[in-house]
């Protein structure tokens, strides 16, 4: 390789020499050549206005090493998160697995778990580790993929350089309530249900049966209870973060631009948090189960009609990039919701109400099953179908 210098036009009043690597500019050239032409491609599968199945079939199966996501199975896929190489992960219930989709090869790869339910392997390869009803999963600052394990009641850590895994929260196999003042190791949660870290990586968990938000301090390794009481009384309106029930919280959203947004699955409402005043408010649903209030306030809508097993509420979170529109996976009621954050008015996006696979195309027609999670990568809306096995795609503006 030869390697050029070459003087550069005066910018400022300065002067600056570039040096420039024939071959390695070539070769990056090429490789983001490559990467724009799958974008661009990707981009014009998915039709404005129109949802698309993007990954899975439709039947329940476990996805391969190297499969396309149009003919790859999926068994209950539950959370997604877009991570620092631009590629999706989530999380496949069904197989205990988490999967990685890269959208520049448009093929799907095992990130963790060996498809077999239990619990293994840390301190050793993720592929060969097992895990348990993995929920949702989150990166850190430094690239670290977390894994919040429901039924081994953990939060695990994947190194994403060495692939190794760890658990950073919680008693493998056991649950219950306690630990806080201590080592999050040894700490125990009660089905932990969603999971996201700060700018300072510090660890939030949603421990709903518990009914309190826990906290991991990125320094220390200490858990304690960031919000709630541990009663599953009816939330107020608004409220400190001791002291106040929080029925059920079940995915915990920071946007870009710093705000926290709570889920309460049973307490069927979404809330503000401020954690620089500890005080958290109601910006969605009244409180009760059902499926209204499209067309008006948020504060006044329900969400999650009785389920199966008794739950309701919302479950999945995500907010748009500029802040101004959040999304909902209305599980229960087999929709996805917008709330227009600036006039607070809430409408139906994705679904009928009605339980049903399909079909792509208009999304006031398209049937949901059980969705679990939304996700936004770029102009996308991502939604995790889960008992139909399908991630589906829908352009936003």
């Amino acid at each position: 390789r030869q390697d050029y210098v070459r003087k550069s036009r005066a910018v400022e009043s300065r002067t600056l020499e570039v040096v420039v690597n024939i071959s390695q500019s070539r070769r990056e050239f090429l490789q983001y050549g490559t990467l724009l032409l799958a974008r661009t491609a990707f981009a014009q599968s998915v039709a404005a206005g129109r949802v698309t199945t993007v990954v899975g079939t439709g039947a329940r199966g476990v996805a391969l090493e190297g499969d396309a996501p149009d003919h790859t199975q999926l068994n209950n896929p539950f959370h997604m998160v877009i991570g620092p190489d631009g590629a999706m992960y989530f999380s496949d219930f069904g197989t205990s697995r988490v999967l990685r989709w890269d959208f520049r090869t448009s093929r799907l790869s095992i990130v963790a778990g060996t498809g077999t339910k239990g619990f293994s392997g840390d301190g050793g390869p993720a592929k060969s580790a097992q895990l348990s009803a993995p929920h949702e999963v989150r990166f850190d600052s430094k690239g670290n993929l977390y894994i919040d394990e429901r039924d081994n009641h953990i939060v695990r850590r994947v190194d994403m350089k060495s692939g190794i895994i760890s658990t950073v929260a919680g008693t493998p196999g056991k649950n219950g309530y306690g630990g806080d003042g201590g080592p999050a190791t040894k700490a125990l949660f009660n089905q932990p249900h969603g999971i996201t870290l700060d700018r300072s990586d510090n660890l939030y968990i949603c421990d709903p049966l518990n009914n309190r938000l826990r906290r991991v301090d990125a320094k220390t390794g200490i858990i304690t209870t960031f919000a709630g009481n541990g009663k599953d009384d009816r939330a107020p309106d608004e409220g400190a973060f001791t002291g106040t029930p929080l029925p059920g919280p079940r995915s915990l959203e920071i946007t870009r631009n710093g705000k926290w947004y709570l889920a309460l699955r049973e307490g069927n409402s979404i809330f503000l948090l401020d954690p620089g005043k500890s005080r958290l408010k109601r910006v969605a649903g009244n409180g009760d189960s059902g499926y209204s209030g499209d067309g008006g306030p948020a504060l006044a809508a329900r969400f999650g009609s009785l389920g199966a097993g008794g739950l309701t509420g919302p479950k999945g979170l995500i907010i748009s990039d500029d802040g101004g529109t959040m999304y909902v996976a209305d599980c229960e009621n087999h929709v996805i919701r917008k709330i227009n954050l600036r006039n607070g008015i809430i409408s139906t996006l994705i679904g009928t109400g009605q339980r049903g696979d399909g079909p792509d195309g208009d999304p006031a027609q398209c049937k949901l099953s059980r969705p679990h999670a939304v996700c936004i990568h770029g102009r996308t809306l991502y939604v995790a179908d889960s008992e139909n096995n399908r991630i589906r795609a829908l352009a936003i503006s």
